[in-house]
């Protein structure tokens, strides 16, 4: 068992709000804000369930992950691409993982200011015998082949670079994302929000999260605010 996407899965359960939909019109939103897994968090059952309600021509999906299963993410990237609607994807935190798979669905994919956007070699489950295991290896090499074909496609990069991009679970800033290719736009959104975000994950499993995102915020310092209520009193008391 890849004792890391157990931990991944665990250590973010209850942590994301799950999966919801709503529709207006000719558009509806997804938002997919929870870590990928069938068990601890959104799978690509759920996705199914919620594109079976969405008649709308445009989908905007809205990506909030830390990541998880490689199969579940490539079953709910190909649902999304099969659905009938132009589908835009929208990070609003951190699409790292598997979310960048989901993205991957998507014509057009935009980025919060302060987002953040990462790609690696694929995880899974697995429990079996060695036979198991080496199928089960094939199979990941498999969808990580076919993950680096879609990367290329996206990017324009050639897939040696992506190869070398994945196995060195590389994380992106907005701006590296949109330089790189995977993203197409950065939204005009707060930083600060997109950070508070991604911070509701706990994303320490992974061997480069990026500082801001794994640190425990720093205490505020009250000092200049107590100073200035020192003030005002001594203010206030002498005006009295």
């Amino acid at each position: 068992m890849n004792r890391k996407l157990f931990a991944l899965a665990r250590d973010n359960a209850g942590r994301g709000s799950g999966i919801r939909s709503e529709a207006s019109g000719d558009s509806a939103t997804i938002y997919i804000y929870d870590v990928i897994d069938a068990y601890w968090g959104v799978s690509a059952a759920d996705v199914a369930a919620e594109l079976s309600k969405i008649t709308a021509k445009n989908l905007t999906v809205r990506i909030n992950t830390p990541g998880g299963d490689v199969f579940e993410a490539r079953a709910i990237m190909t649902l999304l691409v099969e659905h009938p609607a132009k589908i835009t994807a929208k990070i609003d935190g951190v699409a790292a993982s598997a979310g960048s798979v989901i993205a991957l669905a998507a014509e057009t994919v935009e980025i919060a200011d302060g987002g953040f956007y990462m790609i690696h070699k694929g995880w899974t489950f697995v429990m079996g015998n060695a036979d198991d295991l080496r199928t089960t290896a094939g199979l990941l090499d498999k969808i990580d082949a076919s993950l680096i074909a879609d990367y290329v496609a996206k990017t324009g990069k050639d897939a040696a670079e992506i190869e070398t991009l994945m196995k060195a679970e590389t994380w992106f800033s907005a701006e590296e994302a949109v330089a790189a290719g995977f993203v197409d736009a950065i939204m005009p959104t707060t930083a600060a929000k997109a950070k508070a975000n991604a911070r509701a994950f706990n994303l320490a499993i992974y061997d480069k999260a990026p500082q801001a995102l794994t640190e425990p915020e720093p205490e505020p310092d009250d000092s200049v605010r107590e100073r200035m209520l020192a003030r005002l009193g001594l203010y206030e008391r002498t005006a009295a």
